[in-house]
């Protein structure tokens, strides 16, 4: 492996995230792929917006009205149901503010009008969202919510952006892959103990070069999260893209400029993320005392809860048709976000069903 010197700095420069994890690696050796993805992803979130035409990608609430509003009367007919109790609305990263306020509007005409908790660490982010929802409180955790109530809880496109840890079969069992420094560049390498004890037994045997991802920092607030619920009450509904797992593969993708990336080009000015384990989050929340529902495909659920009856009354609206029309397919269709998305609802004991879920 190479060892460079790091690149010289004028003494006013701020230290980029490439910079800083250069360093480190030429120091210390190679840094597993989830402290690389933690550090590129906290550096990348504090530093811009992401969202929309001009960021990197765009995410459902950006899509269409429909789906902030569509969660809104979700998680407000199961308050009703569960004899409208006193509750508070938390939503887990929650980008430009976009779907709390969907979500709200909608929940405010069927009488719910809750506080509004944002868990957010990104400044910029948190600034957009006191702008769309004034009066919200802002926290850099969970456990930072207050815990005397209820909680409605939203996470959207959240547990994807996580650090994963990915763990490779190799020649003498499997180890956890790394990332280090080769003629100046950032790559994957295998280093570690043999780690075979904590792999489930159905994935033990894989091919040599298999890769398994786990993440650990999403099993332990989606337990966190059931625990909370189980004391309290309330509701969760986790939406993001991933599979039932847990299953053999590499998910580890980058994005900027909507478009694909290489995760290990430049750390901090890409979004990096990876498919959710729903199997494993369920299980999580199970173990801290929720109930799960699902997962279920987003435009299964979308569809099962009115969508196309939100769609075709706001299609109806002069010019709007082909906009609605087109949200719609993005939002529901197989082929673009209404299958690789799924929803998964958690729910205290006791509390009702949720819609959507057989």
């Amino acid at each position: 492996m190479t060892r460079a010197s790091p690149e010289p700095l004028a003494e006013d420069d701020a230290l980029t995230c490439a910079q800083v994890l250069r360093a480190a690696i030429l120091l210390d050796g190679p840094v597993p792929i989830s402290h690389f993805m933690a550090a590129a992803n906290a550096h990348y979130y504090a530093t811009r917006d992401p969202l929309g035409a001009a960021g990197d990608f765009v995410t459902a609430p950006e899509i269409s009205q429909m789906f902030g509003e569509m969660i809104g009367l979700w998680l407000a007919d199961l308050w009703d149901r569960a004899g409208r109790p006193a509750c508070r609305y938390v939503e887990l990263g929650p980008g430009r503010g976009t779907l709390a306020v969907d979500a709200l509007r909608a929940m405010t005409a069927a009488g719910l009008a809750p506080p509004v908790h944002f868990v957010e660490t990104s400044p910029l982010l948190a600034a957009a969202q006191a702008d769309r929802v004034p009066g919200a409180s802002h926290h850099a955790a969970l456990a930072d919510v207050p815990d005397d109530l209820p909680l409605l809880v939203v996470a959207n496109e959240f547990f994807d952006a996580l650090p994963i840890r990915q763990l490779v079969r190799a020649a003498g069992g499997w180890r956890e892959r790394h990332v280090g420094m080769v003629d100046g560049l950032f790559l994957p390498t295998v280093g570690g103990p043999p780690l075979d004890a904590i792999l489930p037994d159905a994935l033990r045997a894989a091919a040599p070069g298999s890769i398994v991802e786990t993440c650990p920092a999403a099993a332990a607030i989606a337990r966190a999260l059931g625990e909370r619920l189980a004391a309290r009450g309330g509701a969760a509904i986790v939406i993001d893209y991933g599979y039932a797992g847990p299953a053999v593969g590499e998910t580890l993708q980058a994005v900027r400029g909507h478009a694909a990336a290489n995760p290990f080009e430049a750390p901090g000015e890409c979004d990096l993320t990876a498919h959710v384990d729903f199997a494993t989050l369920a299980a999580a929340a199970r173990a801290g005392g929720a109930e799960t529902h699902g997962p279920l495909g987003q435009g299964d659920w979308l569809r099962q809860i009115g969508i196309e009856a939100r769609a075709a009354a706001l299609a109806n609206r002069p010019g709007r048709t082909a906009e609605v029309v087109t949200a719609l397919a993005r939002l529901t269709a197989p082929d673009q976000m209404g299958a690789l998305f799924k929803a998964l609802a958690l729910t205290a004991p006791g509390w009702p069903r949720p819609e959507g879920f057989a």
